[in-house]
């Protein structure tokens, strides 16, 4: 076994024994492909580490994008108590990856981990070989901060200017997976799904965008009462595929949730999955919420991530803070 291999693996069961508090008597499933195999490789050796048995689904590439839980991989999640989803991150198969949440969700027993996108540098010298407990306590203080949060507040100096809706919206961090919980690996952000029809505003993202990358030239976003108005930018490509990408149906351009980035081993690399963790970063995510407290049910669920956000919160109180 070659050092990468064991660095991987030693983070992969960090992240296990941190996140999903892993033990011997879970039974394990992995769902795959052929990119992201050797990452799943290190997992599945992190599983047999704790004494887990682990079953694997290996999607094959002739089989992508995927529209629907395949019958096999539907046939094997019985039993199960922890899954892991190590993949490339296709963004036609958004709508897959959400229904197999839901799957797994229902069950009320498995405890997920979610990896679109994952990449070997996560595991090795990136938001996945971090110290969890001292994220943990940074995640824990925010979160008592935002206790009884009514109205966000997020200006940025690239132009940012939003209010957004949290009433009886309570925020929540990633660091830990429960029963029937779903959650990303790498981890890091504390989030909430904010009143759908009550987020005003522009945003202004000048960082990346989950399905399409970095940016060279920012988008702004003007919203009101919760829905996107429209996009605007000096790359009309830009505004061209963003329109695309949020047409399928109205929902998919209401707002879904808003995260703050926690983990100090995340990088803005283009890649949603850590990007979005980076610590002095918060995004917007437009689409579906269910899964955490909200009510838009879209078909799709994209994040968008920005600089430096100056935040300030109204308390049910009337007092105000600022993050």
């Amino acid at each position: 076994m070659n050092t990468n291999f064991d660095e991987m693996t030693s983070s992969a069961l960090r992240a296990l024994e941190s996140v999903l508090d892993i033990k011997p008597a879970d039974a394990v499933l992995i769902l795959t492909d052929e990119k992201k195999f050797n990452v799943a490789r290190a997992f599945h050796k992190a599983c047999e580490l704790k004494g887990c048995p682990v079953d694997t689904y290996k999607i094959l590439s002739s089989d992508r994008p995927l529209k629907e839980v395949p019958a096999r991989l539907n046939d094997m999640l019985p039993q199960k108590t922890v899954v892991l989803n190590i993949l490339e991150a296709y963004p036609e198969e958004i709508g897959f990856r959400i229904k197999w949440i839901f799957k797994t969700e229902a069950t009320k027993i498995i405890r997920a981990g979610h990896m679109p996108g994952v990449t070997e540098s996560m595991l090795t010298d990136g938001p996945m070989n971090i110290d969890y407990g001292k994220m943990l306590e940074t995640a824990e203080k925010l979160i008592s901060r935002l206790k009884d949060a009514e109205l966000v507040s997020i200006k940025t100096s690239a132009g940012t200017d939003l209010t957004i809706g949290v009433k009886e919206r309570s925020f929540r961090h990633d660091l830990k997976i429960g029963n029937g919980e779903t959650g990303n690996l790498p981890c890091g952000e504390v989030y909430c799904a904010p009143v759908e029809n009550n987020a005003n505003g522009k945003l202004v993202i000048d960082a990346s965008i989950g399905d399409i990358g970095l940016l060279k030239t920012p988008l702004i976003i003007n919203i009101e009462n919760g829905r996107i108005i429209n996009f605007e930018s000096e790359d009309s490509s830009l505004v061209d595929r963003i329109n695309f990408l949020t047409g399928e149906d109205i929902d998919c351009r209401t707002i879904g949730e808003l995260g703050i980035g926690v983990n100090p081993g995340a990088r803005i690399l283009g890649n949603m999955l850590e990007d979005e963790k980076a610590f002095g970063t918060a995004h917007i995510a437009f689409g579906n919420n269910e899964d955490f407290g909200g009510v838009n049910r879209a078909k799709i669920h994209r994040d968008f991530l920005f600089h430096a956000p100056e935040i300030h919160v109204l308390l049910k109180n009337g007092s105000s803070l600022k993050l």
